[in-house]
């Protein structure tokens, strides 16, 4: 099962809105077939795993990340696959939430006869998919915020400039999370003050070949649709969606690359919650945000945030630069937001702290 999850991670950054899915098919110790799922739309890894193996799957024992799925979508169903080919045993890291597989495929495999065991490993292989789960139990995206900031807390100076706190190194390191997202999402406050592209560079390998992945969508929270033209997020080069208040309106000609929908207010701004409903409907996994402040603040107040990015470096730049987070003042210790860091470590001469709040 440790290399049916090494191989779906090959899919990182191709296979959304889909899960990340490997399978190995082996005979013992002897490894018959193997494969992963690598773009929506393609063959599911079971598929490539039964291909390689051939004849030899007869009586073999499938290995898989996520339960097969039983349905027709827009390919076949991978249950039948492996009933087809006279697989005797299939062990399942984690069960799949998704409505036409919930159970329907176990349920099929045993109906023919097959040994399915499931939970080996079922943590890893959710992680894998945190977002794809998010999504189909939660009704929402898994939320990650990105944030660079000095040592002392903070991430621009007082006039508004912040390029470039980290170096190259955590510059690039962020790319590889962007590509794994299927949405990058902003304000239009931070496209107002650094005009920012909010789309992944090319991605290279240790050995340097080119790392293929789907490009996120942009997301820009516009309330009363300020964008100027000539910005970068409306050059059309990517998929990348608006959301304003129901009273606005622009008649110009800024937003012809790009659409544009309304989304309900509280609280003086765009309805959060209703953000991420309507991200999930449109089959976004992960939610990569990078913006300033407030937005970052008003996420992690309305507990939206599920993880944290923090890219640290080592410079200072004063009391008067901006804070890391706009969060409400807290007046008793025991009301501070508490947070589990997951793992943290150097990058170029910056460090990476990642975290996720306590319930």
């Amino acid at each position: 099962m440790a290399q049916a999850l090494r191989l779906a991670e090959r899919g990182l950054y191709t296979t959304q809105p889909n899960p990340r899915v490997g399978c190995v098919i082996a005979n013992g110790e002897r490894v018959l077939g193997q494969g992963w799922h690598q773009r929506a739309g393609e063959p599911h890894a079971e598929v490539f795993a039964l291909r390689e193996a051939g004849e030899q799957a007869r009586g073999a024992t499938a290995y898989v990340t996520l339960e097969p799925c039983a349905h027709w979508g827009r390919t076949p169903p991978c249950a039948d696959a492996l009933v087809a080919a006279g697989v005797a045993r299939v062990v399942i890291a984690a069960e799949d939430p998704f409505p036409q597989v919930d159970g329907h495929g176990v349920a099929k495999l045993r109906a023919a006869g097959i040994e399915v065991e499931t939970g080996l490993m079922r943590d890893a292989a959710r992680e894998l998919n945190i977002g794809f789960f998010s999504r189909i139990e939660r009704k929402r995206p898994w939320v990650r915020v990105k944030l660079a900031m000095s040592l002392d807390g903070r991430t621009a100076l007082a006039n508004g400039a912040s390029v470039w706190i980290t170096g190259d190194a955590a510059r690039a390191d962020v790319q590889r999370w962007r590509a794994r997202s299927s949405a990058i999402l902003s304000a239009s406050g931070t496209v107002l003050a650094d005009n920012p592209r909010l789309t992944v560079r090319a991605l290279s390998s240790e050995g340097n070949e080119p790392v293929a992945f789907t490009p996120p969508m942009r997301v820009v929270l516009d309330r009363h649709l300020r964008t100027p033209a000539g910005s970068h997020v409306l050059d059309g080069h990517v998929q990348t969606l608006l959301l304003h208040e129901a009273n606005a309106s622009a008649t110009d000609e800024r937003f012809a690359r790009v659409e544009r929908v309304v989304v309900d207010e509280k609280n003086g701004g765009l309805y959060l919650h209703a953000v991420m409903r309507l991200l999930a409907e449109r089959g976004c996994n992960e939610v990569h945000v990078e913006a300033g402040p407030m937005l970052c603040g008003a996420l992690f107040t309305e507990g939206l945030v599920d993880e944290l990015l923090i890219y640290v470096a080592p410079v200072l730049l004063g009391d008067s630069a901006r804070p890391l987070l706009g969060l409400p003042t807290l007046t008793d210790m025991a009301d501070r937001w508490q947070l589990q860091v997951l793992d943290q470590r150097q990058v170029g001469q910056d460090w990476r702290i990642r975290l996720r709040p306590q319930a």
